[in-house]
């Protein structure tokens, strides 16, 4: 029986060969440098966000506006493009079945996939990422970094505490990963997984804005995605990064136990 290792490799051999691999990078890629060309073309800057205020003064503060942006719906979309894939995509190619068959683990295969998944989202962060770093930079220079607490933070610090803000802002984008993989698993359907995932994504958002359910935000998926934010006060507010940690493990594992039920319990002779 191969090594996880092994079947790792081979899931990650997957997305190298399908377009929307490519079409979720390029579209992580492609936002900031469309942000960044805005911002060279026009004499404004979106001083209704956080960061906003900034983006002239250091093009580090350009990821940090990005991320704000992107948790609306960028980021779930493009998580959810390769997640919600991975499982269905195979259903409907009828490849399920003969990698069934084969002398490889359930457990096996299903825990590669989600290896898989998550490393895709985490290649998207990064590009992203670095994209927005550079063309940035590129920008409005590699300048001191100005925090929400007012204060100014060196260019080096600040690109560690930019990092540090992508890990955090991680941890929920995985559990819409885990969301739209659980969807991928039992749906049988690419579509209706991408598609539910990012609903499921907005529909947390809507309830945040409802009134009288105020008192839910904290533990709401999308609250998650500003966690990062509390590595750039001074001093560092840890409370929001560590609920983001346990919350956004409150959504994955239970989508993650049960895709894995499910793909346990999966028909070989029906796919």
């Amino acid at each position: 029986m191969p090594p996880l290792r092994t079947v790792y490799g081979w899931e990650l051999r997957k997305l190298g060969a399908q377009k929307r691999t490519y079409l979720g990078l390029a579209a992580a890629a492609l936002v900031p440098v469309v942000f960044v060309v805005a911002l060279a073309l026009q004499s404004g800057q979106p001083n209704d966000v956080a960061f906003g205020r900034y983006v002239r003064q250091s093009g580090l503060a350009i990821l940090p506006v990005i991320l704000i942006f992107g948790s609306i719906w960028l980021f779930p979309l493009i998580t959810a493009l390769v997640a919600g894939d991975i499982v269905a995509a195979e259903d409907h190619n009828g490849t399920l079945k003969t990698i069934l068959t084969r002398s490889v683990g359930r457990g096996r295969i299903f825990t590669a996939k989600v290896l898989a998944s998550f490393t895709y989202a985490l290649a998207a962060l990064v590009v992203m990422g670095v994209t927005a770093v550079v063309g940035g930079i590129l920008k409005s220079g590699l300048h001191p970094l100005t925090t929400l607490s007012g204060t100014t933070v060196g260019p080096g610090k600040a690109l560690v505490l930019i990092a540090a803000g992508l890990v955090v802002y991680l941890w929920p984008l995985l559990a819409v990963a885990a969301i739209a993989l659980l969807l991928s698993t039992v749906t049988h359907n690419s579509a209706a997984a991408v598609v539910g995932a990012l609903m499921i994504s907005l529909l947390l958002q809507l309830i945040t804005i409802i009134p009288g359910l105020g008192g839910l935000q904290p533990y709401l998926l999308p609250t998650q995605f500003n966690a990062w934010q509390g590595l750039l006060r001074t001093p560092a507010d840890f409370a929001p990064i560590l609920r983001a940690s346990w919350v956004s493990a409150a959504y994955a594992i239970p989508c993650l136990v049960a895709a894995y039920l499910s793909f346990l319990r999966r028909d070989v002779a029906g796919g």
